[in-house]
């Protein structure tokens, strides 16, 4: 395609301090519109994880720098970036700023130019995202459910997720990315980057458009898995004061998922069914969740059902989590698409 004809050059200043890398594995027509959204910039790298839907030659017949990952070594999404990090600077290093993206995202009309002018003004801030929007939020709850995730507040903020533009030499400070994190990783980048006294900023500008494709209960479940691991995973490295980083996520994993079931059978096993009492929490709790939400009272009701919910799998990926620590294994990715 001759959109992409000029993808890794340009002469205006802009251009020569930004670079991109994308990650992907099976992405197709995603992809192709991930990589046209970042033809501004000097130079993208694309780190593949084994696709076999053409992604790699699609990409290589535009011109656009390529690295396929040794799939004998575990695939993390962090050990991508790296990867891709690693080899953009290998082609350009006198670059200022890069752009992480998804394959399976489109970055807004505008965007690189907006979060570069803001990193350049603020040289204090070591990423910056936007407002990520759900391509098809009515196309199933789960892709709505994703939509208001999305949707952090404006300001400075805790962390960003896996589509954020950074300052390259802050991120090479701390070493990049943890590659041994299945997920979560963005955020663990983010507290060694404010410890060093960095900053992290959403602004309220569109940033793009996010493709999670989700339609079934299951890839809900396993995306809600993943996190529950995350959390655990992230306390584990960062739980302590004052930090305490995912320390809040994971205990109420615990509590709702764990704690509370057995605290009911417990009392069931002990004051017969008055035990069962203890279960009125949950729908206090949906109560108390959904008249905290905004929106529609079908939209907060949703917001709270799901939310309550999803604290089952979060717990059954913090057991996982423990499991793997006292087993010693390797950590699997728990892949929902």
């Amino acid at each position: 395609m001759q959109e992409l004809a000029a993808i890794n050059g340009s002469s205006t200043n802009r251009r020569a301090i930004l670079g991109a890398v994308a990650i992907g594995r099976n992405e197709g027509e995603r992809l192709k519109r991930c990589l046209l959204s970042v033809r501004q910039v000097q130079m993208v790298v694309y780190v593949d994880s084994g696709s076999s839907d053409g992604s790699v030659a699609w990409a290589r017949e535009q011109g656009i720098e390529v690295v396929e990952l040794d799939l004998s070594i575990g695939f993390t999404a962090a050990r991508a970036r790296n990867a891709g990090l690693q080899r953009l600077q290998e082609l350009a290093p006198d670059l200022s700023f890069v752009q992480f993206v998804d394959g399976d995202c489109e970055l807004a009309e505008g965007w690189l130019n907006e979060a570069s002018d803001f990193l350049d003004k603020h040289p204090e801030v070591a990423a910056v995202f936007g407002r990520l929007r759900e391509r098809n939020p009515e196309g199933s709850i789960y892709n709505w459910l994703c939509d208001r995730e999305w949707d952090v507040p404006i300001g400075e903020v805790k962390h960003c997720g896996g589509n954020a533009m950074m300052q390259l030499a802050a991120v090479m400070r701390v070493g990049g990315y943890r590659e041994d994190l299945i997920a979560g990783e963005e955020p663990e980048l983010c507290v060694r980057l404010r410890r060093l006294g960095s900053s992290v900023w959403r602004i309220d500008k569109e940033m793009g458009f996010h493709d999670a494709a989700m339609t079934r209960f299951r890839q809900w479940w396993l995306r809600r898995v993943r996190s529950g691991y995350a959390f655990a995973q992230g306390s584990h490295l960062h739980g302590g004061a004052p930090e305490r980083h995912w320390v809040w996520e994971s205990r109420r994993a615990w509590i709702w998922a764990i704690w509370l079931p057995v605290a009911c059978a417990i009392a069931v096993v002990v004051f017969g069914l008055q035990g069962l009492v203890l279960l009125a929490a949950y729908p206090l709790q949906f109560l108390r969740r959904a008249a905290q939400q905004q929106g529609s009272w079908r939209e907060r009701s949703q917001l709270a059902f799901f939310e309550l919910l999803g604290r089952l799998p979060e717990g059954i990926g913090q057991l996982r989590f423990l499991l793997d620590r006292l087993l010693r294994t390797g950590t699997a990715i728990i892949e929902y698409k």
